[in-house]
């Protein structure tokens, strides 16, 4: 078990060792405040908990951070995890430590209604933190790293989602940020949780080579040295085995085994000075082969993280291919630690340009017009992608995500350029406003002042949430009317499909709740928002089937208690089971056939209405049944007879439910586990697939009473990537 004194001390040495001169007596009042407010708190190896702020206060100290840094690390968890407030903690450690907690303390679930919202919320609140104070990010990365260090006392549940969380947030953030040592280890820690067996196997094959692999470093690191001796360059050279994560990507992505794998080495030229960089990478290229096409250089061009390096690949006798990243001394620190190693601090103030955090004010805007899932998504595209740069005409860089065209790149230069673009020259060639951007290009937007706009196509082709977000709000602001039109379209077909009626809608009772549900003050504003794209006409339909399939059989049932055709339970004497054929009683008829409509299945529990049919007794539906909605018309009132059902033992009843999904894989093999986990009997289950990425799926199976088709119901729709389920025909 992990001790105090050793992570106190460990953390006292580290801040003393990066920040000589630092006020130990001020830290060591936060860590006896921290402590005091943990005091009743365990961590899941059973050791107390104020180890783990001071294990994050270690880690922010070691990334070169200010006094103001270390003290919020140490109180991170104060304001979330026990009774102290921003007032207090203001009080006691001025505001900027108070601003710094606040920021990164996670909002709580409660308020939400899905765990993405949440995600979504406490993201959006660390970044508009961030904004103000990067050092608020940089403490949080440094509580997730020490929380994957301590992943073994997880549940393997937990240890799943806090990977996969780290694999989609925090070690992109941290790859953003520059911050690569710690991105590295955040993606293999996460490898070694979500993949045990690959992990275990690259352990295995680097420990089983580690004996030749080091000689054979060793050989090139001492060739390169001695060049470098022989003409008078200072510098230090060594090598290392490319990181887990990024061998196990290179077997995925190349489809090659671990021993077809070549390029796992890289080497790392440091020196003084930039013409040192560049007289190294001569040298380099007269000691080994190039390989055409793998040279980058990144300190001409520095990447939006300001990571700056020579990057060339090449071959030495051997026949192996090896990487050779060359840099100076401060370009080696900021490639390590990121943005933390530039961030000088005034007391208590931080301070940083504008340009520096342009993505972050970019991420902050294309979230006004997102929901949660749309948001999380628009991260992994924006922030974490890949990126392509393209130069405008007078040189300068834009960077944008791998696979944009010059439509993303119009809106990155200014919206008022996207909204007049007319069409686009790449390398002074006229070109399609879809076409893929590539690295180097020289891009140029035709604009016109006759320009309508842009089209609803260009959401489709543009790949940046940045362009999205600029495009909907000009259909917002600009196309009102025509929205609402193209909206309500989509939305009616949409009810039509899922077979609801749009009459629900205006009821009186029914529509305002749902438009509550929707979060929408008129119809015409949801219309609006599904035609500007802010919201699908799948998504809104979803959100409200449900309660609409309620308010359905609600008013089924109360038409059904005002209706002549009303059963009185005790119009037989208290003889109701005598008359019983499969479960249901038909009023006046001692004996007749009885057979279940398969328009919908009724079960027991359901409101039901029989109708006479000639030479098949009497067909019982549901009260909601489209096909019984005409049983007050004149024609057909004299067919309609009461039933109930039986006061019996429960019996099976053949049922059938469709599922409207999100079509991935293995959705099926899902839906039919569920199924045999709730030991329910399945008579039929298939699927097939709809244009646009939807699916449905048809189950056929038995239930005893509406009470057992309810709780399959509830388990199926929680099934990731189903959307919605109805009753359909047996």
């Amino acid at each position: 078990m992990e001790t105090f004194d050793a992570h106190y001390q460990s953390m006292r040495a580290t801040t003393l060792k990066c920040m000589p001169g630092a006020d130990m007596e001020l830290i060591d009042r936060a860590v006896e405040y921290a402590n005091a407010k943990h005091q009743h708190q365990k961590r899941k190896d059973g050791s107390p908990y104020i180890i783990h702020p001071l294990a994050v206060a270690e880690i922010v100290a070691e990334m070169g951070l200010d006094i103001d840094a270390i003290l919020g690390a140490l109180l991170h968890d104060c304001i979330e995890d026990t009774d102290a407030s921003h007032d207090e903690i203001e009080k006691l450690f001025g505001t900027t430590v108070a601003e710094l907690v606040e920021g990164v303390t996670k909002l709580t679930r409660a308020n939400f209604e899905t765990s993405e919202q949440a995600q979504m919320e406490n993201l959006r609140k660390m970044f508009m933190a961030m904004s103000k104070d990067i050092r608020v990010v940089l403490i949080k990365i440094a509580d997730r790293l020490h929380n994957m260090r301590t992943m073994q006392y997880q549940t393997p549940e937990k240890q799943v989602k806090k990977c996969r969380e780290t694999m989609d947030i925090y070690a992109p953030l941290a790859h953003r940020l520059g911050m690569q040592k710690i991105k590295w280890e955040l993606e293999d820690t996460s490898l070694r949780y979500l993949n045990p067996s690959e992990y275990n196997e690259i352990m295995a094959y680097l420990s089983a080579h580690q004996e030749q692999d080091e000689a054979f470093m060793r050989t090139i690191q001492n060739k390169i040295t001695e060049r470098l001796e022989s003409v008078g360059i200072h510098g230090k050279v060594y090598g290392r085995i490319k990181h887990v994560y990024s061998i196990y990507r290179k077997m995925q992505s190349q489809g090659k085994s671990l021993d077809e794998l070549y390029d796992l080495y890289a080497f790392r030229c440091i020196v003084d000075t930039i013409p040192d960089c560049y007289n190294v990478l001569g040298h380099v290229h007269d000691l080994f082969n190039l390989v055409p096409g793998r040279f980058k250089d990144y300190i001409s061009t520095p990447k939006p993280n300001m990571y700056q390096s020579l990057h060339t690949t090449v071959i030495g006798k051997q026949g192996i291919p090896f990487e050779v990243q060359i840099r100076t001394w401060e370009m080696h620190e900021t490639a390590e630690y990121g943005i933390a190693a530039h961030w000088k601090y005034k007391q208590g103030t931080g301070s940083g340009s504008e340009k520096d955090f342009e993505w972050v004010r970019r991420l902050l805007e294309s979230q006004q017009d997102s929901d949660a899932d749309e948001y999380i998504q628009s991260l992994k595209i924006d922030m974490f992608d890949d990126e392509v740069f393209v130069f405008t005409p007078k040189g300068r860089i834009v960077s944008l995500p791998a696979g944009s065209t010059p439509i993303d790149f119009a809106y990155a230069i200014h919206s008022g350029v996207g909204n007049s673009m007319v069409g686009a020259k790449v390398n002074n060639r006229i070109t399609n406003i879809d076409a893929t951007l590539k690295n180097g290009d020289i891009v140029e937007i035709l604009t016109s002042k006759a320009a309508k706009g842009p089209s609803r196509d260009w959401l489709n082709i543009c790949k940046s949430n940045q362009a999205r977000t600029k495009i909907k709000q000009w259909f917002k602001r600009e196309k009102r009317e025509e929205n609402v039109i193209h909206g309500r379209s989509s939305f009616e077909s949409e009810m039509k499909r899922v077979g609801l009626p749009l009459s629900i809608t205006i009821d009186p009772e029914v529509g305002p709740q749902l438009l509550k549900k929707l979060s929408f003050a008129s119809w015409e504003d949801m219309y609006a928002a599904i035609g500007y794209g802010g919201l699908t006409a799948l998504k809104a339909v979803g959100r409200i089937r449900d309660d609409i399939n309620k308010a359905l059989k609600v008013q089924a049932n109360e038409k059904m208690q005002q209706s002549p055709l009303r059963l009185n339970p005790d119009s037989d004497g208290g003889k109701s089971n005598r008359h019983a054929v499969n479960g249901v009683i038909v009023e006046d008829i001692d004996s007749c056939m009885i057979k279940f409509a398969k328009c919908c299945t009724p079960v027991p529990g359901d409101a039901i209405v029989g109708f006479i049919t000639k030479g098949f007794g009497v067909s019982i539906h549901r009260c909601d049944c489209p096909n019984a909605a005409g049983r007050d018309h004149p024609v057909q009132a004299a067919r309609w007879v009461r039933v109930r059902w039986a006061n019996q033992e429960e019996q099976p009843f053949e049922t059938t439910l469709e599922l409207d999904c999100i079509t991935r894989d293995g959705l099926l093999l899902d839906v039919a586990t569920t199924m045999t986990t709730a030991h329910v009997r399945v008579k039929e289950l298939f699927g097939k697939d709809l244009p646009g990425g939807k699916s449905i799926f048809t189950v056929k199976f038995e239930v005893k009473n509406a009470a057992e088709l309810d709780a399959i119901r509830n388990k199926l729709l929680n099934i990731r990537d189903v959307v919605g389920s109805k009753r359909g025909q047996n």
